[in-house]
C-alpha cells in the first residue's frame, strides 16, 4: 500500500480537530492555506480568539496564528523541513494587508511527525545554540529562538490525551490499540471527522483490524451497514454530479470519494468550484 492511495494529510486535519474536543470551538481551522499566488501551502492554519486560553497540551503554546506543519507516517522531519516552516510563516505575516496587520508575538509554528527527529534536535542544539525541553508526553518546546516553536512527536503522545493522533500511523502497536480506537469510535460514528481518521488508520493497518475483528467483530457489526450504505448513497451523488458537470475528471474524481466513503466531499464539490480543484490536486486528477 503506497503513500498515494493513502490520504495523510486529510485524515491529520480531521485528526488535529479531534484532538481538541471542546476547545476546537475557539479555534479556526484551514486546511492547506494557500501562500501568496504561487503553489506555497501550509498544511494547517489555526486561528485562535484572541483572549482564550487552551487547556489541551498540543494547543498551550498557542497565539493567534499559528502555522502547523504535518510530515506523514512515511516521511522524516528534516533540517530543512524545520526552515520549511519558518519561511512559511514569516511569508504567512508579510503576505497580509494592510502591513504589520499580522504582529510577529501573535504567531507560533507546530511541526508534527511520528519518529523522533534526532537529527533535527542535534542540529537546533549545536548550530542554532537553542534548547530543546520536553514539555508533555510527545511534545518538546525550542527553547530560545524568535517564535515559540513546538515539535510534537505522534509517536510518543500519551495515549489518554491524544488517542488518535497518536494512532495515526501504518504502525499502529497493538491489537488492543485498534480495540481502544474501536470503542472510542462507537462514540463519535456519526461524525465526518472520526470517519476520516477512522478510515485512514483502518486501510494502514488492516492485519491489526483483522486480528480485532477475529476477537469481538465489534467493527464490521459497527460499519458494516453503513459504509454499504454510504457506497451506495456516493454512487447515486456520483451520477447526478456528472451529468450535471459533464466533465471526465469530476467522475473520476467523484468514484474515488464514493469509493472511500467521503459523501460530504462529494456534496461540497459539487457546490464549490475551488474545493472541487482542491480535490482534483489531492488525487493527481
Amino acid at each position: 500500500m503506497t503513500e498515494k492511495l493513502l490520504q495523510w494529510h486529510p485524515a491529520f486535519f480531521a485528526g488535529i480537530q479531534i484532538e481538541f474536543g471542546e476547545e476546537a470551538k475557539y479555534l479556526e481551522f484551514k486546511s492547506e492555506y494557500v501562500l501568496g499566488t504561487k503553489p506555497m501551502m501550509i498544511d494547517v492554519l489555526i486561528k485562535k480568539k484572541e483572549t482564550q486560553a487552551l487547556k489541551k497540551n498540543i494547543g498551550k503554546i498557542f497565539r493567534r496564528y499559528n502555522i502547523v506543519e504535518y510530515k506523514s507516517p512515511d516521511d522524516y522531519l528534516c533540517i530543512d523541513d524545520f526552515y520549511k516552516g519558518y519561511a512559511y510563516t514569516y511569508f504567512y505575516k508579510a503576505d497580509r494587508m494592510p502591513v504589520n496587520s499580522i504582529l510577529l508575538e501573535e504567531l507560533t509554528i507546530s511541526f508534527v511527525c511520528q519518529n523522533y527527529p534526532r537529527e533535527l534536535f542535534r542540529h537546533i542544539v549545536a548550530e542554532r545554540k537553542l534548547q530543546i525541553k520536553r514539555m508533555y508526553a510527545g511534545i518538546y518546546y525550542v527553547i530560545g529562538d524568535t517564535l515559540p516553536i513546538q515539535i510534537i512527536v505522534t509517536s510518543e503522545l500519551s495515549k489518554k490525551e491524544s488517542l488518535w493522533l497518536r494512532n495515526l500511523t501504518n504502525q499502529l502497536k497493538s491489537t488492543k490499540d485498534a480495540e481502544e480506537l474501536i470503542e472510542d469510535y462507537k462514540k463519535h460514528k456519526k461524525n465526518t471527522l472520526y470517519e476520516s481518521v477512522m478510515d485512514i488508520i483502518v486501510r494502514a493497518n488492516e492485519e491489526k483490524f483483522e486480528e480485532a475483528r477475529r476477537m469481538c467483530k465489534a467493527l464490521e457489526e459497527l460499519m458494516k451497514d453503513e459504509l454499504e450504505a454510504k457506497k451506495n448513497e456516493g454512487q447515486e451523488i456520483g451520477k447526478e454530479i456528472g451529468i450535471k458537470q459533464g466533465k471526465e475528471r469530476v467522475n473520476e474524481l467523484t468514484l474515488k470519494l464514493s469509493a472511500l466513503g467521503r459523501i460530504e466531499d462529494i456534496l461540497k464539490a459539487a457546490s464549490d468550484e475551488e474545493y472541487q480543484e482542491q480535490l482534483f490536486r489531492e488525487f493527481g486528477l
